[in-house]
């Protein structure tokens, strides 16, 4: 990279969002205006008008960048496919604490196999996995704890 020059992540993408964010912190109508024809955006003259410049900023950008496809794409091309997952991991995910799967129940036993399936027939049985999360000092882990 010579001197003088950005990178080309700089050039193509935070130039434009920071060229947005100037315009509308600053007012300048003439410019917002040509960026939102650009864009094809439709923002709202409530939107617009509004006193605080981040409510229009957010209108502009939650029809640019939404957020939540972005978090989509990065989940589906980012996250294994839950087909993928091998019998031992759902054995370990249905059994809670010291319990082993063999101890459960033969009905619950039975769902393994439709939780590896994955299925989305109306005759397969709906498995919902509720999980909390706990954060927890790294030293406190098992694998860090001194012998």
């Amino acid at each position: 990279q010579s001197k003088g020059r950005k990178p080309l992540f700089v050039q193509l993408v935070l130039d434009n969002i920071w060229s947005l964010y100037e315009a509308v912190m600053k007012r300048d109508k003439e410019k917002i205006e040509k960026i939102v024809t650009s864009l094809g955006l439709r923002i709202g003259a409530r939107e617009s008008r509004h006193a605080d410049p981040k409510v229009h900023l957010n209108a502009i950008c939650s029809q640019w960048l939404p957020i939540s496809d972005a978090v989509l794409s990065m989940v589906c091309n980012k996250i294994p496919s839950p087909l993928d997952i091998t019998a031992e991991r759902v054995e370990k995910l249905m059994c809670v604490g010291a319990r082993t799967f063999d101890s459960l129940p033969p009905e619950t036993q039975e769902l393994k196999s439709a939780f590896m399936k994955c299925s989305s027939e109306g005759t397969a049985p709906v498995i919902v996995f509720v999980s909390k999360m706990f954060p927890v000092d790294a030293k406190a882990l098992p694998q860090n704890k001194p012998r």
